[in-house]
């Protein structure tokens, strides 16, 4: 499903929209009619997505090796809301997401680091990695449910 990196950029980039729009919608309903579930939703939703989307803008990037400045857009886009789809569009009309997974060295010296090699590991081992990556999001998530909503109650 995910053979190239762009189609899971472009897959988490499209879900963190969504799942701004199912926020926005939990905030607008809110105000409507005083019913505060639709945020509760919405915002564990967005919640789990944004992390998910985080976690894939840092594989993504290594895969790719993008600089800093590459990196730390795509990264900032999930805090705007709808700003992951034109991040994804710009990245992909740019090049950034062209290639596929390197999941074998190469004769590139930067292939003998310890991150390429873990990068390697993981990619070679994509449904243990995907599940490994879904379960450290949730421990994430669940610790930030724990501490609260941003701004408090």
């Amino acid at each position: 499903m995910f053979r190239r990196p762009a189609a899971l950029f472009r897959t988490l980039a499209i879900a963190e929209a969504i799942s701004w729009t199912l926020l926005i919608g939990g905030i607008v309903l809110r105000a409507m009619t005083g019913e505060p579930r639709g945020v509760s939703i919405g915002g564990a939703v967005h919640g789990f997505v944004f992390l998910s989307y985080g976690a894939v803008v840092i594989l993504v990037a290594m895969n790719q090796r993008w600089g800093v400045g590459r990196f730390a857009v795509a990264l900032l886009s999930a805090v705007i809301p709808y700003a992951s789809v034109p991040a994804e569009v710009r990245l992909q009309r740019s090049g950034a997401l062209e290639g596929d997974w390197r999941t074998s060295a190469g004769t590139d010296p930067r292939d003998a680091t310890w991150h390429d090699r873990a990068l390697r590991a993981v990619l070679r081992h994509p449904v243990r990695s995907g599940i490994g990556a879904v379960l450290a999001v949730a421990v994430v998530f669940t610790a930030l449910l724990l501490i609260g909503p941003p701004g408090g109650r």
